[in-house]
C-alpha cells in the first residue's frame, strides 16, 4: 500500500484533539481550530490537519493585500503517526488544499509556521508548495522558570498567575535557541501577486544555520518527513513573524 491509499476527510475536534495530543511534539491543540481533517490509512485515523483564524489575524492579514478578513485559514496544527507510508504527508496537504478551493472558494491562502526551536525547519511544507516567506531568530517562545514552554501570545492572553510576557521575560523566561520559520500556500494565483513581502528561496534556511529535523539543529531534508510527529510543523503561531502595525 503507498500514500495514494490515504483517505481524507472532516473528523471531529475531538477525535483530531485527542490524536495531537497524543502524537504532536507539543502534545497541546490550538484552541481555536475550526476544521479538522483527518487522514485515514487502512480505515484508521493516523494523522489530523487543523486549520483555523490565526490568533491575532490583524497582524496577518497584511502579508497579502486587500484580503477579505475571512480570506485565509492558518493550518495550526499538523499530527501524523508513523503508521503512514512515505509521501503520505505531503498528499494529505495537497488533498487538504484541493478540499479548501472546492468547499471554501474565499479562502485565498493558508498560512503556518515551522517551530525551528524544538521540531523542525518545514520541510513537509517545501514539499507540498508552501513558500517561504518569513525567517527569523526565535524570540516569543519561552521557557518559563517552572520548563513549561509557552508562547508570547499564550502569556499576552493572561496566565492564572498573572503577568504577562514583558513581566515574564524579565523575572527568568527564556526565548528557546533557534529559529521560527512562516511558510505560506496560495490557493488563488492572484493572491502571490499581492503579497506584500518577499519570497524566500529555501537556501535560505541553511545559510542562516536554520535547519533542524526532528528537533536536532543542523539537520534537514528535502523530501517528505517520516517517523513520529516530531519534525513537523504547525506550531503555535509567533508575533515574531506577524508584521508590524
Amino acid at each position: 500500500m503507498s500514500a495514494k491509499d490515504i483517505v481524507v476527510k472532516p473528523i471531529s475536534s475531538k477525535e483530531a484533539n485527542a490524536l495531537v495530543k497524543r502524537v504532536h511534539y507539543s502534545g497541546k491543540v490550538v484552541s481555536n481550530s475550526q476544521l479538522h481533517l483527518g487522514v485515514f490509512f487502512a480505515g484508521s485515523l493516523e494523522g489530523v490537519m487543523s486549520f483555523g483564524p490565526s490568533l491575532d489575524k490583524s497582524k496577518v492579514i497584511g502579508l497579502v493585500k486587500d484580503t477579505a478578513w475571512n480570506g485565509f485559514l492558518e493550518l495550526n496544527r499538523m499530527a501524523f503517526t508513523d503508521v503512514l507510508p512515505k509521501n503520505s504527508e505531503s498528499r494529505a496537504i495537497s488533498v487538504a488544499m484541493k478540499m479548501l478551493k472546492k468547499h471554501a472558494p474565499k479562502v485565498e491562502w493558508v498560512i503556518s509556521f515551522a517551530d525551528g526551536t524544538q521540531c523542525g525547519d518545514g520541510t513537509i511544507y517545501r514539499a507540498s508548495g508552501f513558500s517561504l516567506t518569513g525567517l527569523k531568530k526565535n524570540k516569543t517562545i519561552l521557557k518559563m522558570p517552572n520548563g513549561e514552554i509557552m508562547t508570547d501570545l499564550s502569556l499576552n492572553v493572561g496566565l492564572p498567575g498573572g503577568g504577562n510576557a514583558t513581566y515574564w521575560k524579565k523575572n527568568g523566561a527564556a526565548p528557546l535557541a533557534g529559529f521560527q520559520l512562516r511558510y505560506m500556500y496560495f490557493l488563488n494565483s492572484e493572491a502571490k501577486d499581492r503579497l506584500t513581502v518577499p519570497i524566500l528561496p529555501f537556501s535560505e534556511i541553511q545559510r542562516q544555520g536554520a535547519t533542524m529535523y526532528k528537533g536536532i539543529g543542523g539537520r534537514s531534508i528535502d523530501s517528505d518527513a517520516t517517523g513520529f510527529q516530531s519534525e513537523q510543523g504547525g506550531a503555535t503561531p509567533t508575533l515574531l513573524l506577524h508584521p508590524k502595525d
